[in-house]
């Protein structure tokens, strides 16, 4: 296992060699990955990992319901979209990829999923954006909906389906290193856990701001 402390000196470092930009900029994981066969489902990497701290960055979420949960979906989301308006949004292709591009997350009633893949699939599943049950993202009248809010902003979805490497969010430059260093120990240590070889299928890590150079860190 990576160690903490040398974690968050190659975060110290990869901030320190990045310029100011006129943005808040977004620290990246990245996991090259090495000795696994991508065209066999098993070996593929797509998981959801809880993070200890947020992004540093608002994650905003899009709901999907119909009227029974319209009111308390109103009072928790960025946006809510109502099942009398999907036919309409579903036409407006122009609207839609704003939505999907504005917001990280999808959630959807769950008697309304096969009406919502039939009309926003095309759109959503591309950018792996369908409402996830793995993510919690299919709800009933029963959900904490506010719960559900908060831990979405501290959810990152890990993938490697078809290049053997991961590139996942893990903090923003304004957080402490310490907390995004914790970020990146919770994601590799997830990872290694989910590897057919564990840590022989780690190639090499890197940690980087959104504009800045790649520092590795094993």
């Amino acid at each position: 296992m990576m160690d903490t402390k040398l974690i968050t000196q190659k975060v110290s470092e990869a901030k320190k060699s990045s310029k100011k930009r006129n943005f808040k900029q977004t620290v990246d994981l990245i996991i090259t990955l090495k000795e696994l066969n991508l065209k066999n489902s098993e070996e593929q990497v797509d998981m959801f990992v809880q993070l200890h701290y947020p992004l540093g960055k608002k994650v905003k979420v899009c709901a999907l319901v119909g009227p029974e949960l319209r009111p308390k979906a109103e009072k928790v989301f960025d946006t809510v979209i109502s099942e009398g308006n999907f036919e309409k949004l579903s036409k407006d292709k122009k609207q839609l990829k704003k939505l999907v591009r504005e917001h990280k997350y999808f959630v959807a009633q769950a008697n309304l999923m096969p009406r919502i893949a039939s009309l926003f699939g095309k759109v959503l599943g591309p950018k792996g954006k369908m409402p996830n049950p793995k993510a919690g993202c299919v709800v009933d009248l029963r959900t904490d909906l506010k719960a559900l809010y908060d831990k979405l902003q501290k959810l990152v979805r890990v993938t490697a389906k078809t290049q053997p490497q991961v590139q996942v969010a893990v903090g923003s430059e304004e957080m402490e290193d310490s907390q995004i260093a914790d970020n990146i120990h919770t994601v590799y240590d997830h990872l290694v856990h989910t590897l057919p070889k564990g840590e022989a299928n780690i190639s090499k890590v890197f940690v980087k701001l959104t504009m800045g150079k790649p520092v590795e860190v094993k």
